[in-house]
């Protein structure tokens, strides 16, 4: 009897092995074919296709189809199910769920509860059961969300929209209960991605951010992760190595060492004048005037927070352990204190030569799929 594949880590640069081409527009999700070298993918031409690896190395479509657009009275947007055949050469649909009343975001399919969770542009979360297709509850949110992930323990769905909230609910059955909503993004949530053994979620931002919030340990703790220079596109988590991947519109690919004791960042303080030489800020007009000094530009440390001018400030140093991978500003004093150890990069960066859109991780193979904005989906394997 086969021994079943190990779960493996990106520990390595990952090398390309393949890429998808021939879709004519946006890939906007594409996940790899469990057990076969092959690649299922949707895109924004409202197509669903299977891609198999040929003997040449090139990957071919096996079955190409087109979703139908619904009127009823206006445009309806809807989930629809499906049965692959085992030879990956014909798809059967199954049922569809009227689920939303404009573009659908995002779906998640919970295989213990038979439930099928979906977000949308309408500002709707909504659930079906997928064994008789009836709708269960809804729930309106603050904006329209892509960002959705669920804890099958607790049941608790975490929904993160584009005004940059995340809201907790608790589903019932036949109903769901508001726990609690934060925020921390600039920007709107672009994605989501859970924890379910260290109870921790992940969202990633138009703002360029990811944060970790500690949602089992109760203490509101939320860590920063700073490593793209655009919005990040999506996430994936690597339950096994305590990794975290993320993928941004730069085209950035940011594998993150999760399995270390990361620190908070300080809250800003606040101040007239900077803390360390009291220099005067430019809006200190008494203290302008009574010392006879110009007022200088307030500053931050991104280490310890504090209210500081640019002559204080004058260092640049990376903070890992607080999420900043690459320089930022801190105090003198700071960077001095600094270590070489505590500069040591938890996080390996690569290119992919493409804008992402979505990110999957196939933890048995090692691969890893992106697909971007430049119509092309693209496997990697970690060498």
């Amino acid at each position: 009897m086969a021994a079943e594949p190990q779960p493996q880590a990106l520990t390595r640069k990952p090398v390309l092995l393949g890429a998808v081409e021939g879709s004519h527009e946006v890939v906007n999700m594409a996940a790899i074919v469990p057990k076969e070298d092959g690649v299922i993918s949707v895109s924004e031409d409202r197509t669903v296709r299977v891609w198999l690896k040929r003997d040449s190395g090139q990957y071919w479509p096996s079955i190409y189809h087109a979703m139908p657009c619904k009127y009823f009275g206006m445009h309806i947007y809807c989930e629809s199910e499906f049965i692959l055949s085992e030879d990956y050469n014909k798809m059967s649909p199954v049922k569809s769920y009227q689920a939303h009343q404009s573009r659908v975001m995002m779906i998640l399919f919970v295989l213990e509860m038979e439930w099928v969770l979906s977000t949308g542009q309408d500002k709707q979360f909504t659930w079906h059961c997928s064994e008789s297709g009836q709708r269960l509850g809804g729930y309106r949110t603050s904006a329209g969300a892509c960002g959705l992930q669920f804890d099958v323990e607790t049941r608790h769905v975490f929904v993160g929209d584009h005004s940059g909230q995340v809201t907790i609910l608790k589903l019932e059955p036949q109903s769901c209960s508001l726990v609690t909503t934060f925020r921390g993004h600039t920007g709107g949530i672009t994605a989501l991605c859970w924890d379910p053994v260290q109870r921790i979620l992940f969202s990633g931002s138009s703002d360029h951010s990811i944060i970790m919030w500690d949602i089992g340990g109760r203490k509101g703790t939320a860590i920063e992760l700073q490593g793209h220079n655009d919005k990040v596109q999506s996430l994936s988590y690597v339950h096994h190595t305590r990794q975290l991947i993320s993928c941004g519109a730069d085209g950035g690919i940011v594998v993150w060492n999760m399995d270390v004791e990361r620190q908070e960042t300080p809250e800003w303080l606040d101040s007239d004048s900077c803390q360390k030489c009291d220099q005067p800020f430019f809006w200190n007009f008494k203290q302008m005037w009574d010392s006879k000094k110009i007022g200088l530009r307030q500053h931050h440390c991104r280490k310890c927070g504090k209210a500081v001018c640019g002559k204080c400030s004058s260092k640049r140093s990376s903070i890992p352990l607080m999420g900043f991978e690459f320089e930022v500003r801190v105090c003198d004093s700071c960077h001095a204190s600094i270590t070489d150890e505590e500069r040591a990069p938890t996080a390996t960066f690569h290119n992919s030569k493409h804008s992402i859109v979505h990110v999957h991780f196939d933890a048995t193979k090692g691969w890893l799929l992106t697909s971007g904005t430049d119509k092309v989906i693209k496997v990697r394997v970690s060498k």
